[in-house]
């Protein structure tokens, strides 16, 4: 009983398709520079993979930085999908 109660709240979302996929790549690449120009110690801990534009950075900055923009990016598809623009 408590998980068809809890089924009615949960919101409906979009099926994956190339505009929401165009939204998270560019939340992503907005949290990289935002983590770029903030986050101090950037080459702390093992050495993340060579891309040229991120330059010397660890593997901690990468995934957290990815992971800012994916939190982003859900925020941003769910919004714009609830506005109607998606």
């Amino acid at each position: 009983m408590f998980t068809l109660s809890l089924l009615a709240v949960v919101p409906q979302t979009l099926a994956w398709n190339p505009s929401v996929a165009l939204v998270m790549l560019i939340c992503n690449i907005l949290a990289i520079a935002f983590a770029r120009y903030t986050v101090q110690r950037q080459n702390d801990g093992p050495s993340a993979p060579a891309l040229p534009f991120l330059g010397e950075t660890s593997l901690g900055f990468l995934i957290g930085a990815i992971c800012f923009g994916h939190i982003l990016g859900t925020g941003a598809i769910l919004g714009l999908s609830n506005l109607g623009v998606l």
